[in-house]
């Protein structure tokens, strides 16, 4: 989705479970609009924060015209919890063969062989979207399944979520790239305060963990730690907002907030 709306709207990383929250983009062009809405990952519940996070990749499926199933080349298999929903589907399915710049001919040909039996797609793509090969391939695609209808948003906008949304998105990006293990994954930010000022944004966030070891881990020796992630958060964002800002971060542990249906609420986790 970023690439094709030429925006990052989504968290992008190389581990798994980046996304947790669905998030629309809208692209608006002379004769037509597409909104795509970006799920998360699909897998099998652990916590509370995963069954609310599977209820979003749901509720999308049903309100979905036309489901783009983005994979990787080297992908072998279809887990159980992706075959039931796509199986399922009752709209036309697209599979887009992302890092083809990774492989060959002849292991794309056979990887999009099996895709097509295990799931008989209306469409096959193969693209690399960090080479921005054949990217422009796939809103044409979309085009021909989609059903005619109004535009929804205003051709201005490109996403229905607010900059303070994207600010924490950028700041748990950067915990997934800068920590390891299980640490950025019991994390969760919040904004507490955001001052618009002319010159400069001065935001103040809450960063929660589940783990004293952990807040020790995101503080770091003497604060280095800490520093570092408010440092790299504090650059993306000033390119996205497009002006100076001060960043003040602040670590809490809340045990267990992943289970906790309160705290899941307050962090925008919608419920069935």
């Amino acid at each position: 989705m970023n690439k094709i709306m030429g925006e990052q709207l989504s968290v992008v990383t190389p581990k798994a479970q980046t996304t947790r929250h669905r998030i629309k983009g809208i692209l608006t062009k002379d004769d037509f609009q597409l909104v795509f809405s970006d799920t998360p990952g699909i897998l099998k519940p652990v916590y509370n924060l995963h069954k609310r996070m599977m209820n979003a990749v749901d509720s999308t499926i049903i309100d979905a015209d036309v489901a783009l199933f983005v994979v990787e080349v080297k992908e072998k298999r279809l887990s159980e919890e992706v075959a039931l929903r796509l199986k399922k589907l009752e709209v036309p399915l697209i599979i887009v063969i992302n890092k083809i710049d990774q492989t060959d001919q002849a292991e794309l040909e056979e990887r999009a062989l099996f895709w097509k039996t295990e799931l008989n797609p209306v469409a096959i793509i193969p693209v690399s979207a960090t080479e921005s090969f054949n990217v422009d391939a796939i809103v044409p695609t979309i085009l021909k399944y989609i059903p005619e209808g109004p535009a929804y948003f205003d051709g201005e906008d490109l996403s229905d979520r607010n900059t303070r949304f994207f600010v924490t998105e950028i700041i748990r990006e950067k915990l997934l790239l800068l920590f390891q293990k299980e640490v950025p994954y019991s994390c969760e930010v919040a904004i507490t305060d955001y001052k618009e000022d002319p010159e400069i944004d001065r935001i103040r966030c809450e960063i929660y963990v589940d783990r004293e070891s952990q807040k020790a881990i995101l503080l770091g020796h003497k604060g280095e730690a800490i520093k570092r992630l408010g440092t790299e958060a504090r650059k993306k964002i000033e390119k996205f907002v497009g002006k100076h800002i001060f960043l003040d971060l602040t670590i809490k542990v809340k045990t267990d907030w992943r289970n906790d249906e309160k705290q899941l609420d307050k962090f925008g986790y919608k419920a069935d």
